[in-house]
């Protein structure tokens, strides 16, 4: 039976870390080769596996450190049909695959989880198109059944919830909602920001939670942004925090560069994890129901680390959990 699925840990005050940018660790600091970002493929060798355990066992053992809760991300960003089928595997192959992702952070979870330091298994569901561009516009109802393939094989794992990374509209988002919702999963989504702080379809961002909000009777758990760098939203959160108040989690890069910049990019720009760290403090300040806390492309353990150092004082801080 899944431990978190019918009561999410993080919907609580305390602080829960996440892991950084896998695709970008993997290409850069193991070396490993990831076409299409594809970092599922790697379940298919041991030295693959290997360095995916490396990966998340190093992420559990900062939450240790730190004494925070951890969601675990599986390494399925790519793993939906379109994006497999790019890469020979069938669809059984693909299901298999989506499976032992979730086993892995099992084995992760039974090694490193205390009863004041839970672990939450995310199964993570990437857009259909490429995450830095909208491509071709599907409806929600398209987009639901078009993930409604991987995301029904989580509802039969130990995976507590699922988490769509780097949504670039609001129907494509409203249909993982509509998905998950009819798999009996939770949801949680995360969408992606331009230099703007709009979504790359050029939706206002408070604009594109609201509506899938209204269109799905509020039933994600909870959003967040990722693969935006902080320089990029934090205006849309000055400007109006209130909007975004359903906005529970961060997964920023570590580079200020636009997307454009990182997709010509042939080297690993990590950006300055003290900076990093500091600017995801001043944005618990300004929400105070922000309490999951990652990374995206470029962070790897040491922007984790610095935010955990930086962020779990404020979680311990008096008024915190009232907030």
């Amino acid at each position: 039976m899944p431990k978190y699925r019918d009561a999410l840990p993080q919907l609580s005050p305390a602080l829960f870390l996440a892991d950084g940018g896998i695709e970008t660790s993997l290409i850069f600091l193991d070396g490993l080769e990831l076409p299409d970002f594809a970092a599922f493929t790697q379940l298919a060798s041991e030295k693959g596996r290997e360095a995916l355990r490396r990966y998340f066992r190093g992420y559990a053992e900062i939450a240790k450190r730190y004494g925070t809760g951890l969601i675990l991300e599986s390494a399925t960003w790519r793993a939906s049909r379109d994006w497999a089928a790019r890469r020979g595997y069938s669809r059984e192959r693909l299901a298999d695959a989506n499976r032992e992702s979730i086993a892995m952070l099992e084995e992760v979870r039974r090694q490193f989880e205390s009863p004041d330091r839970p672990i939450v298994l995310s199964g993570c569901v990437g857009p259909r198109g490429d995450g830095y561009v909208p491509g071709r516009a599907m409806s929600a109802e398209e987009a639901a059944a078009y993930h409604a393939e991987q995301i029904e094989t989580f509802a039969g794992t130990e995976a507590d919830l699922i988490t769509a990374i780097t949504m670039t509209s609001a129907p494509e988002a409203e249909g993982v909602a509509r998905a998950a919702q009819r798999s009996g999963m939770p949801v949680v989504l995360a969408f992606t920001v331009e230099t703007d702080g709009n979504l790359p379809t050029g939706q206002p961002l408070a604009e594109a939670i609201a509506q899938v909000d209204a269109a799905t009777h509020s039933y994600p758990s909870y959003y967040m942004i990722n693969c935006a760098h902080p320089s990029h939203f934090a205006g849309v959160i000055a400007a109006d925090s209130s909007s975004l108040r359903r906005v529970r989690g961060l997964r920023a890069n570590a580079s200020a560069k636009s997307h454009a910049e990182l997709n010509e990019s042939t080297e690993l720009d990590i950006g300055n994890p003290a900076e990093l760290a500091s600017l995801y403090a001043d944005f618990a300040r300004a929400l105070p129901g922000l309490n999951v806390m990652g990374g995206c492309c470029g962070t790897d353990h040491r922007h984790i680390e610095g935010i955990a150092a930086t962020c779990a004082p404020l979680f311990r801080a008096p008024g915190r959990a009232k907030a």
